[in-house]
């Protein structure tokens, strides 16, 4: 599938911001099962730097400074994305060997993907999560078999409720009220993988705001969204991560479905946080954020034909900070 995503940030700031430092994640991933075909971001002001590279975790990172007074910040990520769609193979591997991969063992190769086992800043460890997640694990059960009904139950236990949480509520509170929203839900499944020992990392993205005809709508499409990668190891091909989101009760390899696009991975929210930095005065300060996904005719890719119009949508939050420096990260609106 053929999508065009814009994203864009704007802040308001009262009084004027003096200087800035900023890291952005807007650049969606390349892969087997993806593919970037444009990017661009514009940034007004203009900034006085600029430059980008790729992090520890293989996303794109842009970093920006202004130093020049100004009221305003407007960021506008335009991206073009071919996705792909592939059908989950069968799995018999149990999870307690897939948990026994990462335990340490003298002399044993490093799998690299256990860093993602640990706790982390958003998704700590703690015997509730544990507790939560038993049922689906029982032993010898394959992981994908127990993976996907984790994720079924939290999509059934869970309420999804955008007013019940907001961006650093803890994973342990959304579990124990049952309610939250698509960042909650990922942090609360990664919180169980990890504490069975497992390795899970955290995606962010978007997924298509209006699907086409005959495809239910999902919740959070109107904004950036979340979800949770679990790794699978010793595959004929190579170990794979199986995406899965409890938020809409989809899953798949590399990515829940085609009208999904895989905007960074990390560990948890705070590694791949769309924008986030350090600024210079501005107290107070009003966010809105706009995200449209537009399915394209890949055929008519160079004259850009859409093949339907979506509503741009965005959320106005007012936030305020103590005058002088001030360290921020924010999503704006994660759903």
């Amino acid at each position: 599938m053929r999508l065009q995503v814009l994203h864009e940030t704007r802040y308001d700031y009262v009084p004027v911001v003096e200087t800035a430092q900023h890291m952005c994640y807007l650049q969606p991933l390349v892969d087997a099962r993806q593919q970037l075909l444009q990017h661009s971001l514009e940034i007004t002001p203009t900034p006085t730097q600029r430059s980008s590279m790729t992090d520890v975790f293989g996303n794109g990172r842009q970093f920006f400074a202004l130093q020049t007074p100004h009221s305003s910040l407007l960021l506008r990520a335009s991206s073009l994305v071919d996705t792909v769609c592939e059908a989950m193979p069968p799995s018999s591997v149990a999870w307690e060997q897939v948990r026994d991969r990462f335990r340490y063992v003298a002399g044993a190769v490093f799998d690299t993907a256990g860093e993602y086992s640990f706790a982390s800043p958003y998704v700590p460890r703690h015997a509730d999560f544990a507790a939560y997640a038993r049922p689906s694990f029982a032993p010898g059960v394959p992981l994908l078999q127990a993976a996907k009904d984790l994720m079924q139950r939290i999509h059934a236990d869970f309420e999804y409720d955008s007013d019940s949480t907001h961006i650093n509520t803890p994973a342990r509170e959304a579990l124990a009220q049952r309610k939250g929203v698509c960042q909650d839900f990922a942090h609360i499944m990664l919180a169980c993988l990890r504490g069975l020992g497992l390795a899970g990392r955290y995606v962010s993205g978007y997924v298509l705001t209006h699907p086409p005809e005959g495809m239910e709508r999902l919740v959070g499409s109107d904004a950036s969204h979340a979800w949770v990668s679990v790794y699978l190891p010793d595959w004929p091909d190579g170990a794979q991560w199986l995406d899965l989101d409890p938020t809409n009760n989809r899953c798949g390899w590399g990515t829940p479905g085609a009208d999904y696009v895989r905007l960074a991975v990390g560990r948890d929210y705070a590694d791949v946080s769309p924008v986030r930095g350090v600024i210079h005065g501005g107290a107070h300060h009003n966010l809105h954020v706009a995200v449209t996904v537009t399915p394209m005719a890949a055929d008519l890719f160079g004259a850009g034909a859409e093949m339907g119009r979506e509503a741009t949508t965005g959320q106005t939050q007012n936030q305020g900070q103590a005058q002088g420096q001030t360290w921020y990260q924010t999503q704006g609106t994660i759903e």
